[in-house]
């Protein structure tokens, strides 16, 4: 560059003059060019095409060949599952992403023209008959995080990768407003009345909530279709489909459900049961039997769910439950709400439990295997786990105390209602400004101990865990038949409420079968099922304490974490079957003398009281509870007679 001396510019600077070089020309030869003349031929080599349930399916070239005909097969039974009841064709459907304007155009048309048989009269075309509804299918959790992020308000990637999510105003299940359809076959089989969680809806009533759902989630521009499966038992799969608004709800449920191979998604067909999830759309409150904006509806003959006027997610797996809960009986399969796990030479155990009761701490053993942590099936070839993933409570979470829980919450996890650093994107588990009801689902897989495919032998222990606030059950004791049944159908933990002014009590709490939200049948039913199968395989059934010794909560003391632990490794050694008993008074539970590692003093519970005469009272008292709580299952009958009905009474408090 030369300085131009001689002209002085307006504003007092010298102008500056650029040499010019003779024809050189100036090249980057650092690296080789890309194959690209435009950006989007560029991003175009970013992504490899990929295998047939990509979202994206370029017909032109496989229009002809046996790839075409099943992504139109599949299409065609997605658009049915959409369908109207009242229209001669369902809506037409696309895959892909609208928002890729460039790959959906010929797709579109070419879906539609071999879809349908049947064209609608042009009096009968309505706005929503001329749209499309684009379907993201099976998408992977790469792609739902880029849909959640991009299109759903309160989406975040955290720290460690997991996807936080917002489930709207509900942050839990809505019992009250789960419906299911009464007709001549379940007004007979299902259990219905007081103490049932089954509240009746007629069929019509279904079908305006399932047109009010199909016609919202036909109104998007895209809605969500997951093809899964449920229970790893190869011989009673269910093949289910999720229809849905959000990809908070698609990615939670590749979590939960069994994800198929791309071969069994090629082959799915149509699917057993379908899930119509609409979300945040609510239903018409003057519909018949709608007492809120919300509705869970179950129709069995229809094979069919229907969600409307809630996002929380765990209304979708626990519709599945119930589902599960009402087929497999049916073929002499025990459904149940419990964890499994499976010791290194075979021996598995059952263990059941309400929230707090430590379910999921004592199921999770480094040195056993995860085989599943919330619902299970016993056929005659052993126990299977119903779902694909784990759906943990993350409140207070920390490493030290769930070290597998805290690693599994990583890429491909949905955090739901959590609270996290604004910048940093660290969650603080403690924080229950959105909810105390925080969750983490993530796949099976990321529990490191998981035993993949998840099935295992006949369960040899059956251990039912209470977490007596009362603190007056035995840290351990041996069950018969009977008993296994009672506290079985009675389900029972006692929890510790807060009041304003300090002052706190237990309150017990009884949930029939450890379930009693999701069960189908009467809670006998299931309870004859599994003494009939434990008597048949040799199981023992075992009342484990986790509450508290030494006194009520307040002046007692909680039953010690490692104490516990031992207690569950003699039962799983088989130590306990080979101890010495002593029975206790009202509740007539077997005790074992001594367990090695546990101090002898608080296998009785009476020796750790030091009023005895407040012992006793708190001991009666509980018994009149259960007494109480039993009352809505005498007049229920188990066969033709009604003996295993007073075994199973007899079984319970005796004073």
């Amino acid at each position: 560059m030369a300085l131009n001396n001689g002209m002085a510019m307006n504003n007092g600077l010298a102008k500056i003059e650029t040499q010019k070089l003779k024809e050189e020309i100036c090249h980057d030869d650092s690296a080789v060019p890309v194959k690209a003349h435009t950006l989007d031929e560029l991003h175009s080599l970013q992504v490899k095409k990929s295998n047939p349930n990509t979202p994206i399916i370029d017909l032109q070239q496989t229009i002809f060949g046996s790839e075409a005909d099943k992504n139109k097969q599949q299409l065609e039974s997605i658009s049915a599952s959409l369908a109207s009841l009242t229209r001669e064709t369902g809506p037409k459907v696309v895959r892909g992403d609208p928002a890729k304007q460039a790959e959906t155009p010929k797709v579109v048309h070419a879906s539609h023209q071999h879809q349908h048989q049947h064209t609608p009269q042009f009096s009968n075309i309505t706005d929503s008959a001329l749209k499309f509804t684009h379907i993201l299918y099976n998408l992977s959790p790469a792609e739902l995080y880029e849909q959640a992020i991009q299109n759903e308000k309160g989406s975040f990637i955290t720290s460690s990768g997991a996807l936080a999510t917002l489930s709207g105003a509900k942050t839990g299940r809505s019992p009250r407003d789960k419906r299911v359809v009464k007709d001549d076959t379940t007004s007979e089989e299902l259990w219905w009345g007081k103490g049932s969680p089954n509240i009746e809806m007629d069929e019509q009533t279904f079908l305006i909530n399932r047109e009010r759902a199909v016609d919202y989630l036909c109104s998007l521009e895209k809605v969500y279709v997951n093809d899964q499966f449920l229970n790893w038992d190869p011989m009673n799969k269910l093949k289910v489909r999720i229809v849905s608004a959000r990809a908070y709800h698609s990615l939670f449920m590749h979590n939960m459900c069994i994800r198929p191979t791309p071969e069994e998604l090629e082959n799915f067909g149509t699917p057993d049961f379908t899930i119509y999830n609409a979300g945040k759309f609510p239903c018409n409150r003057y519909t018949h039997y709608m007492t809120s904006s919300t509705s869970i509806d179950i129709n069995l003959a229809r094979k069919e769910m229907v969600i409307l006027g809630t996002q929380y997610a765990g209304e979708m797996k626990k519709g599945l439950f119930s589902l599960m809960h009402y087929l497999m009986p049916k073929r002499q399969i025990l459904s149940l709400h419990s964890g499994c796990n499976m010791g290194k030479d075979g021996d598995v155990a059952l263990f059941f439990g309400l929230s707090g009761t430590g379910k999921t701490t004592l199921s999770t053993d480094h040195n056993r295997y995860l085989i599943g942590d919330d619902e299970h099936c016993w056929s005659d070839h052993g126990v299977s786990n119903i779902e694909g993933g784990c759906y943990a409570k993350c409140i207070d979470l920390s490493r030290e105390k769930e070290p597998d829980i805290w690693n599994a919450i990583k890429f491909g996890t949905v955090l739901e209602n959590v609270v996290f650093e604004e910048h940093i994107r660290e969650v603080d588990y403690t924080d229950k400004s959105v909810t105390e009801n925080t969750r983490a689902a993530y796949p099976i897989e990321y529990i490191p101990n998981a035993k993949i495919p998840c099935v295992g032998p006949h369960p040899k222990n059956v251990i039912l865990l209470a977490c007596d606030a009362f603190g007056v059950l035995p840290p351990v004791s041996k069950l018969n038949l009977a008993q296994t049944m009672y506290h079985f159908i009675s389900g029972y933990t006692a929890l510790v409420a807060g009041t304003e002014d300090g002052i706190k009590e237990p309150t017990a709490t009884f949930s029939a079968c450890f379930g009693a939200a999701f069960i189908m049948f009467h809670p006998t039913k299931y309870a004859a099922m599994l003494a009939e199968k434990m008597q048949k395989q040799g199981a023992t059934g075992w009342l484990v304490n986790t509450g508290w010794s030494g006194g009520s909560y307040g002046s007692g003391s909680r039953i010690k974490l490692a104490h516990t632990r031992k207690i569950i490794d003699a039962i799983h050694s088989g130590e306990l079957l080979n101890a010495n008993y002593t029975k206790t008074e009202v509740f007539g539970l077997e005790i074992p003398n001594e367990i090695k590692g546990v101090p002898s003093e608080i296998l009785d519970p009476v020796n750790t009281w030091p009023n005895k005469d407040a012992y006793k009272e708190t001991l009666l008292k509980l018994g009149r509870l259960f007494r109480k709580n039993f009352e809505v299952f005498t007049n229920h009958k188990i066969g033709t007679d009604s003996n295993l009905t007073e075994e199973i009474l007899a079984a319970g408090p005796n004073f």
